[in-house]
C-alpha cells in the first residue's frame, strides 16, 4: 500500500488521507442511474486501486441504491475493514422495506433505526464518521445531536459530522457535541460556503470541510461538451448548471481553466482537486473506475503556487453565477 500525505480532519482526531473516494455512483437508486450505469465488479477493483494508492477514505449513505452502496463497501472491505475509514450518513428517511418516503428524519428514533441498518449493510460494529445527510426542520438539530453523541459513547461512531447547513446550525450543533466535519458541495465552480461565511465559522469552532462534486458534478473533468452527451437517466440533465445557455457559459470557463491545466501538463480535473486540496480541505470525487480513481489521487501530488491559486480565482471569482445545483434547492438550508 503506497502512501498519501494525511490530515487531521477537525479537531477531535480522526486523520484520513487528502483525497478521498466518492462512493455513491457504485449503485443505482430506484428509477434512474445516478452518473450512468455501474458495474459492481469494476466498482470494487475501483475501491482496491484505490486502497493501494493510499486511498482507504470511502464515502458513502444509506439512501444510495436504497443500501446497496453500503453493502457493496461491505464486499470490498471484507477481512481489511480496520484499514478503511468509511463515512456514511442517515437522515434521508426510508421505510423498512428500504424504500425512500421523501421526508428528512433525524428524530432520535429515526437514527437508532437507520444507524443499525448501516452497520448491518457495512457488515461493520462501527463507522468512522457518521452524517446527518439532510437538516430536519421539525426536529432541534440538538435533539439530532444529542442521539448521534449517545452513539459515539457506545462506540458504534467515532466521529460525528453534518451535511449541507449553515453557520448557525453548525454552532448550535457544535455547542451539543463537538463535530468533526462538514460535507458540502465545493469547488471551483460552487463556492457558496464560503461566500456565506460558512467556512469562516468551521474555521473557527475547529471543524474540517469534506468537499462533495469537487469536480462540478463531472463539468470540470472536461469531458463533457453537449448536454446531450449524458445518458438517458442521468440526473445531470435536469440541474441548472448543464442546462441551455448556462451550460455553454460554463464550457467558456472550463476552457480557461484547461488552458491553466495544459500549462502544468495535467488533467482539468487534477487541477480543480489541487485547488481543493491547497485550501486545506479534503475532496471526495467520485468514480466507479480504476483509471479516474489512479487520476484523482495523483492530484495529491500537484503543488500549486499562490499566483496559480490567483489565476484560478480570477477566472471563477467568488460570486460567479454556474448555474443552481440541484433543480429544486429546499432541501439544502444554508
Amino acid at each position: 500500500m503506497e502512501t498519501i500525505k494525511q490530515v487531521k480532519l477537525g479537531s477531535q482526531g480522526l486523520v484520513i488521507p487528502t483525497i478521498g473516494l466518492g462512493c455513491m455512483g457504485m449503485s443505482k437508486l430506484k428509477g434512474s442511474s445516478i452518473y450512468g450505469e455501474a458495474d459492481e465488479k469494476e466498482s470494487i477493483a475501483t475501491i482496491h486501486r484505490s486502497f493501494e494508492l493510499g486511498g482507504n477514505f470511502l464515502d458513502t449513505a444509506d439512501m444510495y441504491g436504497e443500501g446497496e452502496n453500503e453493502r457493496l463497501i461491505a464486499k470490498a472491505v471484507a477481512g481489511n475493514r480496520d484499514k478503511y475509514i468509511i463515512a456514511t450518513k442517515f437522515g434521508v428517511e426510508m421505510d423498512d422495506e428500504g424504500n425512500r418516503t421523501g421526508n428528512v428524519n433525524g428524530s432520535k428514533s429515526y437514527l437508532r433505526k437507520a444507524v443499525e441498518r448501516s452497520l448491518r449493510n457495512l457488515n461493520t460494529d462501527y463507522i468512522d464518521l457518521y452524517y446527518l445527510h439532510r437538516l430536519d426542520t421539525n426536529t432541534p438539530i440538538e435533539e439530532t445531536v444529542g442521539a448521534m453523541a449517545d452513539l459515539v459513547k457506545e462506540g458504534k461512531v467515532r466521529y460525528i459530522g453534518l451535511s449541507e447547513v449553515g453557520s448557525g446550525t453548525i454552532r448550535k450543533a457544535h455547542n451539543t457535541f463537538p463535530l468533526t466535519a462538514i460535507q458540502s458541495e465545493y469547488s471551483l465552480f460552487e463556492r457558496q460556503i464560503e461566500e456565506l461565511g460558512i467556512l469562516h465559522t468551521m474555521k473557527e469552532l475547529g471543524i474540517g470541510l469534506i468537499s462533495y462534486s469537487p469536480l462540478g458534478r463531472g463539468f470540470l473533468s472536461g469531458t463533457i461538451k453537449h448536454p446531450e452527451d449524458l445518458v438517458e437517466g442521468d440526473w445531470r440533465r435536469y440541474m441548472p448548471r448543464f442546462q441551455n445557455e448556462q451550460f455553454y457559459k460554463n464550457i467558456e470557463l472550463l476552457e480557461k481553466i484547461k488552458q491553466v491545466a495544459e500549462e502544468k501538463n495535467i488533467t482539468p480535473s487534477q487541477l480543480a482537486l489541487a485547488w481543493i486540496i491547497s485550501k486545506g480541505h479534503v475532496p471526495i470525487p467520485g468514480t466507479k473506475r480504476v483509471k479516474y480513481v489512479e487520476e484523482n489521487i495523483a492530484a495529491t501530488r500537484i503543488e500549486l503556487s499562490q499566483e496559480e491559486l490567483d489565476r484560478l480565482e480570477s477566472i471563477i471569482p467568488l460570486g460567479t453565477h454556474t448555474g443552481d445545483r440541484y433543480a429544486n434547492m429546499s432541501g439544502v438550508n444554508l
